[in-house]
């Protein structure tokens, strides 16, 4: 019999799940070092309980023997463990070789978004690129969420200063291109979110939904519109022309700091109703119907997501969606959109990180950069293409780059050429298969954690922090460790100074104590990390307040309606029309609340079930095209082809088809067994990097021409 008094101590941990952006509260149990069980914080004041299978999922990355914890390098075909010294060593000098033959940005850094959900490669990843003095700076944000940042940068002065839906309190929610039943919420940080938009309509109100798909968000919307992808800037740009025709502009208290209205009512004429609708698909009623909506709503909102932002006309888009927002008196109200009042990033005028534009642009296809980064579609031409500049050698970040960026073939490729990679993730994955050394960081649960960036994008005020669940094994490194000790031996190697960060925890703690709700505010009960960590289920810090007139970051103060580059845009969007009369279909893509990044597809609790990958096809369409469902198809577009299994449904608008992003893990040297196992191909060896939003040149993954048949017996 064994004696349970020899057993280790049961321990119940509090935590935030990293692995999307509704930051849920977990409530973990451990024995040992075994976990007992996951479940949601019920005590958790902004997630309530609520969880999502991802969760569950955290134990699987802990233990899951694919994940490397110690340094590697590649020999030949395999992989051969190293030391901590021996890698800090070989990479220091050979990203110093490279630039000392080819120049600073010869050097180039891939940053994928798990680093967002990671507060220790937040506080310490800008100091690689500090000693490296290198330009060539990627990230997945022009993959996703550019457009966003541009707008608010333009408009409010700060890129981070991007205004919130007041979910909690709104009585009028319009929804294009957004699906936060599967994605939980998107630059609106929301755990719960299926419960929060029913009680919109248990309230009285209404949600309405936009999107080329009927999704998990669409089926359970008040209504549903289907709209043809690529679309959008022209619902959106009726919607502000109806507004002014029927006198339905209201600007409230923001009057006073609006610049530009008369020249977005001129940028807005003729676009009417009835022209919107023969190019979207949408009934112009309808779409009258939502500008008079949004303006006798006692607190509305127009929220747009990745389907308005991965297109031709995305920051247009994003622009739209806040002119129509202060056009109805919805910015800076309860229950329309309003900026958040975090504990650690409050934005206020003068505060730094407010980005930049247009500084620089690409070598080969004149891009332009934005807050010191340059579009990801462009990576790989950077590589391929000789000359001064070429960039020779790449970090990359937690990012697979070769699954999440158009022309994934490509960057396959480019990948291949480079004379020295180093990888910063804990997978060989389809892009880090290409790396010479890869440096893996401890895993979430071996360190402290703080969401920097989505107490920032919250529908209300929040805070928490969450000790380790384990203490990480002998020998390994957390990621800020990794990024400190890499910067000292480059600048040493070029002679530079350099002072090493102190640990995350200590710049959170003078962050907290400087901030809205610290000592130096004069705040009532003022926070620190000491007074943080009484509070394990975090701390509720109220509703979303108006008060963006005063934390304009613009130079004069005011908000910029008239943006040059997005008015002249209009033209562009004046000239396009929608050409129908075509065999082409236009791919979407889509997503899953089992799902996030393509490493996720390595663990069984998110791989089974269903099968998720296939591609949707509308059964008019099947029968146009003469195919039969559950069949192999070839899916063709100008830069590639892949062949999967097409499944019939009316989910998608006839005319669109839908394949998930993130699958296609069979490919030589890809060491992730769960995932290598799945069926599925990679939607970005379709999606063309030729194809981008001209105004910020992020990527286009919505709307792309795409031929479908029968797949080669």
């Amino acid at each position: 019999m064994t004696d349970s008094t020899s057993l280790p101590e049961v321990i119940t941990h509090h935590r935030a799940c990293h692995l999307c952006e509704a930051i849920c509260g977990l409530e973990i149990k451990t024995q040992g070092d075994q976990i007992l069980s996951i479940k949601g914080d019920k005590e958790d004041p902004f997630s309530r309980g609520h969880i999502c299978p991802k969760a569950t999922a955290l134990q699987d990355l802990h233990f899951d023997p694919d994940r490397l914890k110690h340094p590697v390098k590649r020999v030949g075909g395999g992989w051969q463990q190293i030391s901590w010294e021996e890698a800090f060593d070989a990479v220091a000098e050979n990203l110093v070789r490279v630039q000392q033959v080819s120049g600073n940005n010869s050097v180039a850094i891939y940053s994928g978004n798990p680093n967002v959900h990671n507060y220790g490669s937040m506080t310490h990843g800008g100091i690689l690129r500090k000693a490296l003095q290198t330009q060539s700076n990627y990230s997945a944000t022009s993959l996703d969420q550019l457009p966003h940042q541009l707008i608010s940068y333009a408009m409010y002065g700060h890129q981070a200063l991007i205004p919130i839906p007041d979910i909690d309190r709104t009585q009028y929610m319009l929804i294009i291109g957004g699906n936060p039943l599967a994605s939980n919420g998107s630059i609106m940080t929301v755990p719960d979110v299926t419960k929060r938009l029913k009680a919109i309509q248990r309230r009285g109100g209404k949600f309405v939904v936009v999107d080329p798909r009927r999704t998990e968000t669409a089926a359970i919307a008040d209504e549903h519109h289907f709209i043809r992808p690529g679309s959008d800037a022209f619902l959106l740009m009726a919607i502000i022309n109806t507004l002014f025709e029927e006198n339905l502009v209201t600007t409230g208290h923001l009057t006073p700091v609006l610049d530009g209205l008369e020249a977005v009512r001129q940028s807005a004429e003729g676009f009417t109703a009835e022209m919107a609708s023969e190019q979207t698909g949408i009934a112009a009623n309808s779409i009258r119907q939502m500008a008079r909506d949004m303006a006798a709503a006692d607190g509305a909102v127009c929220y747009g997501r990745m389907g308005v932002s991965v297109q031709s006309f995305g920051s247009l888009c994003q622009w739209a969606i806040q002119i129509i927002n202060i056009l109805t008196g919805s910015l800076d109200v309860p229950g329309g959109a309003l900026v958040t009042s975090p504990a650690f990033g409050y934005i206020k005028p003068g505060e730094s990180g407010a980005g930049s534009f247009g500084r620089r642009h690409t070598r080969v296809r004149g891009l332009p950069e934005f807050s010191g980064e340059f579009p990801s579609s462009v990576l790989a031409e950077e590589i391929l293409t000789p000359g001064e500049g070429q960039v020779r050698a790449l970090i990359t970040r937690a990012g697979n780059p070769v699954l999440s960026a158009p022309n994934g073939n490509e960057i396959d490729r480019a990948l291949e050429s480079l004379d020295f990679m180093v990888a910063v993730d804990f997978y060989i994955n389809e892009t880090t298969r290409h790396a010479d050394i890869i440096l893996p960081p401890t895993g979430p649960l071996e360190h402290d954690h703080y969401d920097i960036a989505f107490h920032r994008l919250a529908v209300r005020n929040t805070t928490r922090y969450n000790e380790p669940v384990f203490e990480p094994e002998a020998d390994t490194r957390h990621d800020w460790e990794i990024y400190n000790e890499l910067s000292a031996r480059i600048s040493a190697l070029k002679n530079l100074d350099f002072k090493p960060l102190p640990s995350p925890d200590l710049m959170l703690d003078r962050a907290l104590q400087h901030g809205h709700y610290g000592k130096a505010a004069g705040a009532e009960q003022a926070l620190s990390l000491d007074v943080l960590k009484q509070y394990p289920h975090g701390l509720d810090l109220g509703p979303l307040q108006s008060g963006l007139a005063e934390r304009l970051c613009t130079e004069d103060g005011r908000i910029h309606m008239d943006v040059d580059y997005l008015l002249a845009d209009v033209q562009r969007l004046r000239e396009t029309r929608v050409d129908t009369d075509t065999d082409e279909l236009l791919l979407i893509g889509r997503r899953h609340v089992r799902s996030n990044n393509s490493w996720m597809h390595n663990f069984q609790r998110l791989v089974k079930g269903k099968p998720r990958w296939q591609l949707l096809m509308h059964p008019e369409d099947l029968k146009k095209h003469q195919l039969v469902d559950n069949s192999l198809v070839t899916i063709q577009s100008r830069v590639g082809e892949v062949t999967t299994t097409v499944s019939a449904s009316d989910e998608v608008m006839p005319g669109v088809v839908s394949l998930p992003h993130g699958w296609g893990h069979k490919r030589k040297g890809v060491h992730m067994s769960i995932a290598a196992e799945q069926q599925g191909v990679s939607c970005n060896d379709l999606t063309d990097d030729g194809r981008f939003d001209p105004v910020s040149g992020n990527a286009v993954l919505n709307g792309v021409p795409v031929k479908v048949f029968a797949a080669a017996p």
